[in-house]
């Protein structure tokens, strides 16, 4: 005898909740460099229709990895099949001036650091982004070539703007991380201030769409079916929202469901569509929220 449907919904709820809380210890860098090294994977991996969640989880426990020379052996392998795979390949990176972005520019670089990589860096901070790329440059002593790139994806024009913007030698594109995105506020329903709302969705949801747009044609015109790798970075706040996070809770599962409408127009492509939802992370999302208190946006971690 199955159990009740409702009974399955609360435990795999409460299963969630148990390993990705939304209070959770101070991660700091570690957290987003952990979910950068899950973005790089999904990129590279076999599968068409994935749903990346990390684990084991850095938001709620910790582990001891396995040092023996078996498992040490075959992740060298597969950095180096990764690295082969990125080789001559073309990055898109929305929201990379800071946390997950920038972590995930500095893994794929760290991949592939010889083998003609470029990244194509986007975000409203193009200081910022100058200094990653001058980073990334030292690190991989020029191995792998950064273009930075302003660009707010709230605003439909620069999207529409981008791709015919990019240098020809930039243009192929083969994967595009949807990383950009933030939350305003903390207000329940009757308080939520109509402008939070409106940037909430321009970033997190449309912002998104249109990017996916501006790419997708680039991905499709490849012979065969087409190739490309779609990575939306999505939240567990999408499956469990919470209170004074609707609205951005609400972006999440809208990112959510485009993602697996997505994967299912695009199953007789060779385009991969994959999702990452992580937990609460430490980056700049929280001083975002609370409109630059710094003492605020740090309490939400301690």
């Amino acid at each position: 005898m199955h159990p009740p449907r409702h009974l399955l919904r609360t435990a795999a709820s409460q299963t969630l909740q148990h390993r990705y809380p939304l209070s959770s210890p101070r991660t700091a860098a570690t957290a987003a460099a952990t979910l950068s090294r899950t973005l790089a994977t999904a990129a590279n991996n076999s599968h068409r229709t994935n749903r990346v969640i990390p684990s084991p989880s850095p938001f709620s426990f910790s582990f001891r990895p396995r040092t023996s020379t078996t498992t040490s052996g075959r992740r060298t392998m597969a950095t180096a099949a990764a690295a082969k795979r990125l080789e001559g390949k073309t990055v898109v990176i929305t929201g990379a001036s800071s946390g997950i972005g920038r972590s995930t520019a500095f893994e794929f670089a760290r991949t592939a650091p010889r083998h003609g990589l470029r990244l194509i860096l986007t975000a409203r901070r193009v200081d910022a982004l100058k200094q990653i790329a001058a980073d990334i440059a030292k690190e991989t002593d020029g191995g792998v070539a950064v273009l930075p790139i302003r660009l707010d994806v709230s605003n439909p024009e620069e999207v529409r703007g981008f791709v015919p913007g990019l240098p020809e030698e930039w243009r192929d594109i083969h994967v595009l991380v949807n990383n950009a995105g933030l939350v305003k506020g903390v207000a329940k329903a009757p308080e939520i201030a109509e402008d939070d709302m409106n940037v909430m969705f321009a970033t997190n949801v449309t912002g998104l769409i249109n990017m996916t747009q501006a790419v997708l044609p680039i991905f499709l015109g490849r012979p065969d079916g087409g190739a490309g790798d779609v990575i939306n970075v999505g939240s567990v706040a999408g499956r469990e929202p919470y209170p004074g996070g609707g609205i951005y809770c609400a972006t999440k599962a809208a990112v959510r469901s485009f993602t697996e409408a997505l994967r299912k127009e695009l199953i007789a492509t060779r385009v991969r569509v994959i999702e990452v939802d992580p937990g609460q992370v430490e980056t700049e999302f929280s001083l975002v929220r609370f409109y630059g208190d710094k003492a605020k946006a740090d309490k939400v971690y301690e």
